[in-house]
């Protein structure tokens, strides 16, 4: 028996949005009954780019609404579950009227580029009594999620230590709307939030300190000869993102679609020069974060390491033992009973070759679950605590270390 269907919207039709988590839902359409019934944005191209995706699934092909303002998708009543997935300046305005409206919400991370975004969206949750689920994609990943069952299963004590180290070819955020901070909070604010999260969802306790160093480096030093972006761009060059280019570049799928390979705008282009003036993103950081309960954690960072099998990876140090999580293998490797027991365990699950390494399948098979009344992994709690550390950090980094002490609002406090 076919489950009953629940129509979706999205609003924001870029990388994340369309091709990701719009194939994901067309994917698992038949065992989630979760259908794409309306799209949004304010780029009419990309909406009728997005319209042809969306219709040339081969798993569930759908002719979408079309729509280029969030409060008239919102609105439509053939729209249950509301998807949202805008550049992060612009996440409060449709959040806040979702969450009123009484549908259900998926905001993706962050939660925004500014506390008081974050805060109002929180806010609007409590008054509304609605909820809402966030798309913290580690917690969706078979692999991190059995290593927290580890934890919980005391195999390596009590837990006194977390270190996440990644190193990751991901200049795209200095080819994309990234690059300038008013529009993403910066790279740290779109790729670690999510590492913070996982600092958070393993310590169980409330984040007090913070001190950081980093910043930007000169490896993508500013060029004023630099051209706009790679489609007219003749030097060689081992940053450039192309249409019909390596998949392995993350989102450079979407320059085969034209509303990117011709658009003119920073918000809309994919493949602005790495040395384009203008950018004022950090590209490395190296930090600490002291817990309430004791634990302590650190992150080592950058957006400029080569594509390696080890680029991602989890270290947590427990009381009597060790865990150790390389996330683009999907192993972990445990040590237990203080080190007399050790064994390997292959951790990726079933859905490991498909996106976020099956963490988007998990995603939306979690997110019929939430429509029907289960509990979000990931909230706007969550959010507004690791947008919280987020900005912590850079101010730490800003002040060449200076450690920041953390006030958790108290509406989300532990």
């Amino acid at each position: 028996m076919l489950p009953v269907t629940i129509g979706v919207g999205i609003i924001g039709l870029g990388d994340r949005g369309c091709f990701v988590l719009g194939a994901r839902i067309q994917e698992l359409a038949e065992e989630t009954g979760l259908r794409i019934r309306a799209i949004c944005d304010l780029n009419d191209q990309r909406l009728e780019d997005a319209a042809r995706f969306l219709a040339s699934s081969k798993s569930s092909p759908t002719t979408a609404r079309q729509y280029s303002d969030y409060h008239n998708l919102i609105d439509d009543p053939d729209i249950d579950l509301v998807i949202i997935t805008t550049h992060t300046y612009a996440h409060r305005d449709p959040a806040v009227y979702a969450l009123k409206s009484g549908k259900r919400v998926y905001l993706d991370k962050p939660i925004s580029v500014t506390l008081e975004d974050a805060e109002a969206i929180v806010a609007a949750e409590a008054e509304t009594g609605n909820r809402l689920i966030m798309g913290f994609t580690r917690r969706y990943e078979h692999s991190w999620r059995q290593a927290r069952q580890i934890v919980d299963s005391g195999k390596i004590g009590t837990l006194q230590m977390i270190q996440i180290r990644s190193i990751i070819p991901y200049t795209r955020y200095l080819q994309m709307w990234h690059r300038e901070r008013r529009f993403s909070g910066g790279a740290l604010n779109d790729k670690s939030s999510h590492h913070l999260d996982v600092f958070n969802w393993f310590a169980d306790s409330r984040c007090i300190r913070i001190g950081a160093f980093g910043g930007r480096s000169g490896i993508f030093a500013p060029d004023p000869d630099a051209p706009p972006y790679c489609a007219v761009c003749d030097r060689e060059c081992p940053y450039r993102r192309e249409a019909g280019g390596e998949w392995n570049k993350e989102g450079s799928q979407v320059l085969d679609y034209p509303s990117w390979a011709n658009a003119q705008g920073v918000l809309d282009r994919a493949d602005s020069c790495v040395y384009l003036p203008g950018s004022d993103i950090e590209d490395h950081v190296i930090a600490t974060f002291e817990y309430e309960n004791g634990i302590k954690a650190s992150l080592f960072w950058s957006i400029f390491g080569p594509p390696a099998e080890d680029q991602e990876t989890l270290e947590l140090v427990g009381s009597a033992g060790r865990l150790s999580l390389n996330r683009s293998t999907g192993v972990i490797q445990l040590y237990s009973d203080y080190g007399r027991a050790q064994s390997t365990i292959e951790a990726g699950g079933p859905d490991f070759e498909s996106s976020h390494y099956g963490a988007d399948l998990e995603l939306v098979r979690t997110l019929r679950r939430f429509f029907d009344g289960g509990e979000a992994p990931a909230g706007t709690r969550e959010g507004l605590e690791s947008l919280q550390m987020i900005l912590a950090t850079v101010q730490s980094v800003q002040l060449r270390g200076e450690p920041q002490d953390l006030t958790v609002p108290a509406e989300v406090a532990r």
